[in-house]
């Protein structure tokens, strides 16, 4: 049966659908005949214990500026919904944190991809804290005497906020660098919240690959490889794409966090993986469906359609 679905993302005007797995999630949605709606965070109430959110009927195309068409915005409780998407993409701060607790007033009427609660309690770059074994050395605080001895003890590091996405303000920092004091003067005076420190892997030149994961089960990936002058290997940095195959080690990793993933409610999934080493575990606004599509890899979109579907069949 058709389902009622609403999305709550980022403005849909400024998104690039060429490479946006959210709008690969609505064109999926659509062509199955569910029913989109579309509203922004800002548009989230809390009345006594009930969720609402002001949204509007949407369709989407899959043609460059012309790619969706709003109806008219409506007052709907969010337990309305059959499913919501949960897409907007980070920092994930105060205001994303408060939207998860409005979402959770949906359940258990309503399908919340991903768990709001799970993705309060799992941030990207703390949650994959869970596995060390599986993580290259790593460091989060903001004492920079912790950082000094950490630096010392490895080497070459990677200094990143803690709460970033994207590839922004990613720095490698050598032993004899005469930019770490700056870049720890500056990381104090622009983010409250501590840093991420992790040991450089040269394997990064190689790629960074991106691993999607449904309901616990490993279903595409990407390779994502920087370009020659910059560390990052993020597509919206000038990464580049290619097909790529998972290794044992990268089967090994998936075999051992996606137990943990389903339990919690973790449908969609990305994870970050140089070398040998899992370096993040994306929960909030995963990407990369279009990405591995585009160099001949699975429609990931449908597989997380079926298994919405099959969850809401359930009950």
């Amino acid at each position: 049966m058709p389902l009622r679905v609403a999305v709550q993302m980022d403005p849909i005007d400024r998104i690039n659908i060429a490479g946006d797995s959210t709008f690969a999630l609505l064109l999926e949605a659509q062509s199955r005949g569910h029913e989109l709606h579309y509203y922004t965070p800002d548009r989230l109430a809390l009345v006594g214990k009930d969720g609402f959110t002001t949204a509007a009927p949407l369709k989407v195309r899959d043609e460059k500026g012309n790619h969706f068409a709003l109806g008219d915005f409506e007052r709907h409780a969010l337990s309305d919904f059959d499913v919501i998407l949960l897409r907007q993409d980070p920092p994930f701060d105060l205001a994303y944190i408060t939207t998860t607790h409005i979402l959770e007033r949906a359940q258990p009427k309503t399908l919340v991809v991903n768990d709001p609660a799970a993705v309060r309690n799992a941030p990207e770059k703390v949650f994959v804290t869970e596995f060390p074994d599986l993580m290259p050395p790593t460091l989060i605080t903001r004492d920079p005497a912790e950082i000094a001895r950490f630096r010392t003890e490895q080497g070459e590091i990677v200094m990143k906020p803690l709460y970033g996405h994207g590839g922004a303000a990613v720095f490698k920092v050598g032993l004899t660098d005469q930019n770490y004091g700056s870049l720890i003067d500056m990381f104090s005076t622009t983010w409250r919240e501590p840093w991420v420190i992790q040991k450089f892997l040269p394997a990064v030149s190689k790629g960074d690959k991106r691993i999607i994961i449904v309901d616990g089960e490993f279903a595409g990936a990407v390779n994502r490889v920087p370009a020659a002058d910059d560390l990052r290997s993020n597509m919206v940095r000038g990464g580049q794409a290619q097909a790529t195959e998972l290794t044992p080690r990268e089967r090994e990793i998936i075999e051992r966090i996606g137990p943990s993933l389903r339990k919690m409610g973790l449908l969609f999934v990305g994870i970050d993986v140089i070398g040998d080493y899992l370096t993040e575990i994306n929960v909030t606004s995963p990407t990369g469906l279009r990405a591995i599509q585009r160099v001949g890899g699975p429609n990931i979109a449908a597989v997380i359609w079926d298994k919405i579907e099959a969850k809401r069949a359930a009950g």
